[in-house]
């Protein structure tokens, strides 16, 4: 490792002694922590151009150097070795200045378990490190309708879905269910070949790639042999699975008449986030869409591209013969190469300027541009979009304009001991904790939140004038349902205010929006916006209460992310300051258990070492040094928190 000295922007980085060939350089800060990973044919040449006097790098790199205090270099055979050894550490230490993509978490995957004999069809978040092993993943599939997606399999296709060690737990159980109603061939009862299974899987593959037409042409022969035989039943069950499987064909928009597998990559970029959208074309029609995140930290659109291709394309099975680009990537030759070695055959890199192609390529940069609105409405990461969940935020409490200030408002209680209410305030939609207050609950015994919050609430409002407590709220929210906000209400209305509850699940997920008029708007519930919006912004049919256009879902969703962001910190808030009361009033017990000690030498304590704390780690001298505090009481103390100390 070669250390840097960190007080000075010229470095003497002792380059004589890095070797003039391939590999990678980890940049580490005073902690050790490793800033960036980068990879070079020449590593001093690379370095050379880091610590020069003045650098010729963008505001990332250059507040990168700033913080460099050591580096280390791993020296590779080739260019390729480095570019791969690269994206493995990048993945181990995840370093703040590299480019970082992540998945929408929302759009789950179907995951194929290819590395088991018994092969298992799931659910799934991300791309896991199985995929190394022979896993698939397919996905996000058919715009994320997974349920449906899996509902067709498990209806066409009946593989397990249970967690046995198969072939080793063979036998050892009786079949589930699923078996029993047809929905598993029941391999775990040796009722299937591992031959005549892994068939099954390869269909199941074939299917989600979208090569569909053998399959489809057998289903509806296999269904007029069993109607020429007169097994009506077994008929119908086929014609049910072949009228599924023609409609999800139907539903694929086909791109290519001539056919043809690729895969088509656009970026879109909003100064805040860049989105990749990835359009799968298997057989001339679009099979799926990939959308990955990152930071927009500046550099190229081939920057962020070439890191997409070197983390996305994990396995052979995912390179397709042809990818399209919106921008050519970062070193094209050496990316070109990764992907050729890792599919076994030839691959081409492409960026069309014309033609069928390019209307493909735009089809992708739609997408991308949608999906980063979407993603930017539902996270708040975005201050326009941030701004227009806040309208909408006002449109259903019945605010003329968006909620500049918002103020939250919690109770926390310990059995009926001590009682502790908050307030956190949200400004933009962004929380201002200078302004956050904690309220100790004094004009009631006993347990009633409904009390609790109309007491802190009239409390704050009778100070509405006041700097101290800073400007107006523009909306009063109650971490509660239609009873909280009854309570608050007739107070809020006093002073002009519109007042409305958070409430939350069983699980204690925040799940909706409790409305002055007592109305619960279930904002976890696809669905829930429809009243609030025009046929023409809604996009849906008649009749579908639970279908949502894909930009009502994302307000949707921004709205209970920014409710379930208020909630929380106002949640956490008012439990912060019910631990440090209850903390205080154990330690006044433990004090006051100590022979000698009452409220009244409790207090000269208090009063001499300022806490409890210091109190406890005060030596015998200086305890005896307390006026009032006789020596045998000094020493009482002195003992009873050196045995705690011990113990």
């Amino acid at each position: 490792m070669t250390t840097l000295p960190t007080n000075n922007n010229t470095f003497d980085a002792q380059l004589e002694l890095v070797p003039d060939e391939p590999g990678v350089y980890l940049m580490r800060d005073k902690s050790g922590s490793v800033l960036y990973v980068g990879k070079a044919n020449s590593l001093r040449q690379r370095l050379a151009t880091y610590f020069a006097p003045n650098p010729d790098v963008d505001e990332r790199i250059a507040s990168m150097i700033s913080r460099i205090a050591s580096y280390d270099t791993i020296i590779c055979d080739n260019e390729l070795e480095a570019f791969i050894l690269e994206a493995n550490l990048i993945k181990k230490h995840r370093p703040r200045y590299n480019i970082l993509m992540r998945d929408d978490k929302e759009y789950p995957y179907i995951h194929i378990t290819l590395q088991e004999e018994f092969p298992r069809v799931m659910r799934a978040f991300r791309v896991g490190d199985d995929i190394e092993e022979g896993a698939r993943y397919f996905g996000p599939w058919l715009s994320g309708d997974i349920n449906r997606a899996l509902q067709v399999l498990g209806s066409i296709f009946p593989l397990r879905h249970c967690k046995l060690d198969l072939p080793r737990e063979m036998g050892k159980k009786r079949p589930c269910l699923n078996a029993h109603i047809g929905r598993c061939l029941a391999p775990c009862a040796g009722k299937i070949s591992k031959e005549d299974y892994r068939q099954m899987v390869d269909e199941v593959c074939l299917f989600l790639e979208g090569r569909t037409d053998d399959l489809i042409r057998r289903l509806h022969r296999d269904m007029l042999a069993a109607s020429d035989r007169l097994d009506y039943e077994e008929a119908a069950v086929l014609r049910g699975k072949w009228q599924a499987l023609t409609r999800l064909r139907e539903q694929q928009r086909v791109v290519d008449v001539s056919g043809g597998d690729r895969d088509v990559l656009a970026l879109y970029r909003n100064g805040y986030e860049v989105a990749i959208a990835k359009l799968e074309v298997r057989d001339g029609r679009v099979t799926g869409c990939v959308h990955t995140f990152a930071e927009d930290r500046g550099g190229a659109d081939g920057t962020y591209l070439s890191t997409f291709l070197r983390e996305h394309y994990r396995s052979a099975s995912q390179v397709p013969p042809e990818i399209l680009v919106s921008a050519l990537p970062d070193e094209l030759e050496l990316v070109t190469r990764f992907l050729r070695e890792k599919r076994g055959r030839a691959v081409t890199i492409r960026r069309p300027q014309r033609g069928a192609k390019k209307a493909l390529l735009e089809l992708a940069m739609t997408n991308a541009d949608r999906a980063l609105v979407r993603r930017a409405l539902s996270r708040g990461s975005d201050p326009q979009m941030l701004e227009r969940t806040l309208t909408l935020l006002g449109r259903l409490v019945g605010i003329e304009q968006f909620p500049f200030r918002i103020e939250a408002y919690d109770v926390s209680h310990h059995g009926k001991g001590a009682r502790s209410g908050s307030m956190v305030v949200f400004r933009q939609g962004k929380p201002e904790r200078a302004s956050y207050r904690h309220f100790a609950i004094k004009g009631f015994e006993g347990i009633d939140d409904y009390k609790a919050i109309a007491e802190i609430i009239d409390r704050r409002l009778a100070r509405l004038d006041e700097e101290s407590f800073g400007n107006r709220p523009d909306l009063i929210l109650v971490d509660g349902g239609v009873g909280h906000v009854a309570a608050a209400l007739p107070l809020a209305e006093r002073h002009g205010l519109s007042v409305a509850g958070m409430v939350k699940d069983d699980r204690h997920r925040t799940r909706g929006l409790v409305l002055p008029s007592g109305e619960v708007v279930e904002l976890a519930t696809a669905g829930s916006l429809r009243e609030f919006f025009a046929q023409d912004e809604r996009g849906d049919e008649e009749g579908d209460l639970l279908h949502e256009s894909e930009d009502i879902r994302a307000k949707r969703l921004g709205l209970l992310h920014l409710l379930t962001s208020i909630q929380d910190e106002a949640h956490r808030f008012a439990l912060r300051h019910n631990r440090k009361v209850r903390k205080k009033q154990a330690m006044r017990y433990t004090l006051e258990a100590i022979p000698g000690v009452g409220p009244a030498r409790r207090k000269r304590l208090l009063e001499h070492f300022g806490t409890s704390k210091k109190i406890s780690e005060a030596s015998l001298d200086e305890l005896k040094s307390v006026t009032g505090i006789p020596y045998t009481v000094a020493e009482a103390v002195y003992n009873h928190f050196q045995e705690r100390t011990q113990r």
